[in-house]
């Protein structure tokens, strides 16, 4: 006999939330960590003082050590937007350059298993990230080539 399971979404949803309410939102409410807490509030208000985005920021560590909150509380500190994703959902160049499109100058993307990248996409980033701009190749040969240069800040 097969027994019917009900899925109640509102209960999820109700879940979810609960476990939002008790992540940290600001660097006093993360606990532990205490010297990195101190260096990247350094670093964030030196980044609102000079109206900048926060530098690139690495989070190293074993899953379930607070990366994604980490990232989420960096967010809230610079008062910017966060877009979470992984490296294995971002297949192709395009995924990556979709995720960057939908970014306003000074979000934070949070790339969880960024190792997990496949080669033209690490490549891509680091044009992005280091250059502020992305080359696509459009078509086949070099008469269509089309390059789109987005930055976010003057130089």
């Amino acid at each position: 006999m097969t027994e019917d399971i009900m899925h109640d979404a509102s209960a999820e949803g109700a879940e979810q939330s609960f476990e939002q309410s008790l992540r940290p939102v600001t660097l006093n409410q993360y606990i532990g960590q205490a010297l990195l807490k101190e260096r990247l509030n350094v670093y964030i208000q030196a980044a609102k003082t000079r109206e900048e985005a926060l530098d690139h920021v690495l989070l190293y560590g074993p899953p379930g050590l607070g990366k994604t909150t980490l990232a989420m509380v960096i967010a809230n500190e610079m008062g910017v937007g966060i877009r979470t994703t992984s490296g294995p959902a971002i297949e192709k160049s395009g995924d990556l350059l979709a995720l960057l499109n939908e970014l306003n100058a000074g979000d934070v993307l949070f790339i969880d298993e960024i190792h997990r990248l496949p080669k033209p996409v690490e490549e891509m980033l680091y044009s992005a990230m280091e250059d502020f701009y992305v080359d696509i190749i459009v078509g086949e040969g070099p008469q269509h080539i089309l390059s789109i240069s987005h930055c976010h800040h003057s130089h």
